[in-house]
């Protein structure tokens, strides 16, 4: 297969702290994120007009599902039917403790088994709470940062106000890192499609605001 320009691990919290409600929202609204034209536009506009696609669902130690695998994203239809595999991802794991730095060694797992390379890989960690169980994510971020890997977040602030100064300082990392606050899930969609945008950049995001 022919090597594309990023692949995107898009790990969602499914602990619990996320109700059936708030993962409907989540999945909706990423589903929904990622049929935008401007999103579309950012998986596919690179030299190689493709980036790979895939999400986890995690939740606490050695809780984790790849929900949607490995999917190439190199046209509008490419995208709708990956955004509808995503809306329709089963909560298949169960809902337990926050174990981050578990979800990051998972994502990095399912780095090695991309089809083909990518130019950029980047783990895209979307939650509403600090990392309560398993490896602390710090030393784990610094180790993947290190191998070239970029992680950005997505934080739910509706229970943890300050949650975007924990990812600063314990999750993201690497070329153009950034954190990005949603104030509920009811904000989900929005909030990720402009994550989306920004990390989809061909260039790296210097910004580490949130």
């Amino acid at each position: 297969m022919d090597p594309v320009d990023l692949a995107l691990v898009i790990a969602l919290d499914g602990s619990a702290s996320v109700d059936l409600q708030e993962f409907d929202l989540m999945t909706r609204g990423l589903g929904w994120a990622l049929r935008e034209p401007d999103v579309v536009a950012g998986l596919t506009a690179g030299p190689a007009r493709a980036s790979f696609c895939a999400v986890l669902l995690w939740s606490g130690v050695g809780v984790q599902d790849v929900v949607v695998g490995w999917t190439r994203v190199g046209t509008v239809s490419a995208a709708q039917a990956f955004a509808d595999a995503v809306e329709n991802a089963p909560r298949s794991i169960r809902a337990g403790g926050t174990a981050i730095g578990e979800a990051l060694i998972a994502s990095l797992l399912l780095l090695g088994e991309l089809p083909a390379p990518a130019g950029r890989h980047v783990i895209d960690i979307a939650g509403d709470g600090r990392s309560n169980e398993g490896r602390a994510p710090g030393p784990i971020r610094d180790r993947l940062v290190a191998a070239g890997l970029t992680i950005n977040a997505l934080g739910v602030i509706n229970e943890e106000p300050d949650l975007l100064d924990y990812f600063r300082a314990h999750v993201i990392g690497g070329p153009g890192a950034f954190a990005l606050a949603c104030h509920d899930y009811a904000d989900f969609a929005e909030a990720m499609r402009e994550k989306l945008v920004r990390e989809i950049a061909s260039g790296p995001v210097t910004t580490q605001a949130g």
